[in-house]
C-alpha cells in the first residue's frame, strides 16, 4: 500500500510539473528573444563585446512561476514574508516544499501507526513546516534587526553633524553596518538614487521591517523633513529610546524564563511519556491508536496542550 502510494505521488507530480512546464516555454522563448534583441540594440555599432547581462530587472523566478504569478507576485503575503525573513526563494519554491513535506510526514506517519486519520493529521502538520520555518526565520531576523538598529541610527546621526546630506548617511549605514540592517538600508539607499522619493522610499522600508521602532524612525523623518528642525538629535533620542526599551525587555525575560520554562515542560512531558510507555508496554499503548476511545483521548490531549501553550504564552508575553 505505501508503495503504490509512493508511485502515485511521483506519477502525479510528474504530470503537473510538465504540465506547467509547458505552459511557460512560450513565454520563456519570448522572454529570450526580447533579451536578445534588448543587448544587440544597447550594443555599440561594430563592437565585438562579449554577451553582458541584460539590463532588464530579471525576476527570481521559481520551480512552478504559473503559481508565483497565481499567489499575486510581490503583493502577496507570503512575498512579503519571504522578503522579511531575508530567504533566496520564491512562493512556489515554497509551495512544493509544502507538498514534499506533506507527503514525507505522511509516509513517516504510516511506518508506525496503522490509523489511516493520523496519517492526514500528520500530513497536514508537514505541509506547515515550511511556513512556521519561514516565520521563524522572519521572526529571527526583526530581532537582530532591532539589536542593530541603534547603531545604524548612532552612524546616521553622526554622519549628518559631520556634514553629510541624510541620503549620503543612509549609504554610509549600508556600506558600514552587517546585514540585516546594511542590506536594508542599501535597498533604501538605491531607490532613492534611482529617482524614488525619499517619503516612498522610508514607507516602503517601513513595510519590509514592520517594526514599531522603524516607523519612529521613518515618521521622526518624515517630520523633520517637512516642518524642520535637527534631525541628528532627534535620532540621538531615539536611540537612546531604543536601547532603554531593549534593557526593559531584557528584564522582563529574566522574570518570565520560569513561566517559559514551566510551558516547555508541560508541552515535552506527555509526548516523552509516551514514547516511554511504548518502549515499556506496547500491547498498552496501541489501545490509543486501535480504540476509538484512545484516539478521542489522543485527539483531546493534543486540543488542551494546544490551548494550555497558547494559554501560558499570553501570559507571558509582555508587551515593552
Amino acid at each position: 500500500m505505501v508503495a503504490a502510494f509512493v508511485v502515485f505521488v511521483l506519477v502525479a507530480g510528474a504530470v503537473i510539473g510538465a504540465y506547467f512546464g509547458l505552459l511557460q516555454l512560450p513565454g520563456w522563448l519570448a522572454s529570450r528573444r526580447l533579451d536578445r534583441r534588448l543587448r544587440e540594440v544597447s550594443r555599440p555599432a561594430g563592437a565585438d563585446l562579449p554577451e553582458t547581462p541584460s539590463f532588464v530587472t530579471q525576476v527570481k523566478k521559481g520551480p512552478l512561476p504559473a503559481i508565483d504569478r497565481a499567489l499575486g507576485g510581490a503583493n502577496s503575503s507570503l512575498t512579503t514574508l519571504i522578503q522579511q525573513s531575508g530567504v533566496h526563494t520564491t512562493p512556489s519554491a515554497i509551495m512544493v516544499a509544502m507538498i514534499l513535506a506533506a507527503v514525507v510526514s505522511g509516509l513517516i506517519c504510516m511506518l508506525f501507526v496503522k490509523v489511516p486519520i493520523f496519517w492526514i493529521i500528520a500530513a497536514l502538520f508537514g505541509s506547515f513546516l515550511p511556513y512556521i520555518w519561514l516565520r521563524h526565520k522572519r521572526t529571527q531576523r526583526m530581532k537582530k534587526f532591532e539589536e542593530q538598529f541603534p547603531e545604524a541610527l548612532d552612524l546616521l546621526s553622526r554622519a549628518i553633524r559631520a556634514g553629510h546630506a541624510f541620503q549620503t548617511a543612509m549609504g554610509m549605514v549600508a556600506d558600514e553596518l552587517p546585514s540585516p540592517v546594511g542590506v536594508e538600508f542599501k535597498k533604501a539607499f538605491e531607490q532613492q538614487n534611482f529617482g524614488l522619493p525619499l517619503r516612498d522610499v522610508l514607507d516602503q522600508m517601513s513595510e519590509r521591517v514592520p517594526i514599531l521602532d522603524v516607523k519612529f524612525f521613518v515618521t521622526a523623518v518624515t517630520i523633520q523633513r517637512e516642518t524642520g528642525g535637527n534631525l541628528a538629535e532627534i535620532l540621538d533620542n531615539l536611540a537612546h529610546v531604543v536601547r532603554e526599551r531593549f534593557k526593559i525587555l531584557r528584564q522582563v525575560r529574566v522574570h518570565t524564563a520560569h513561566g517559559r520554562f514551566t510551558g516547555y515542560v508541560l508541552m515535552a512531558l506527555p509526548p516523552a511519556l509516551a514514547i516511554a510507555l511504548t518502549f515499556i508496554n506496547p500491547e498498552h499503548m496501541n489501545l490509543l491508536f486501535t480504540e476509538r476511545m484512545g484516539q478521542m483521548m489522543i485527539f483531546g490531549a493534543i486540543v488542551m496542550q494546544t490551548i494550555g501553550y497558547l494559554w501560558i504564552r499570553k501570559i507571558i508575553k509582555i508587551e515593552v
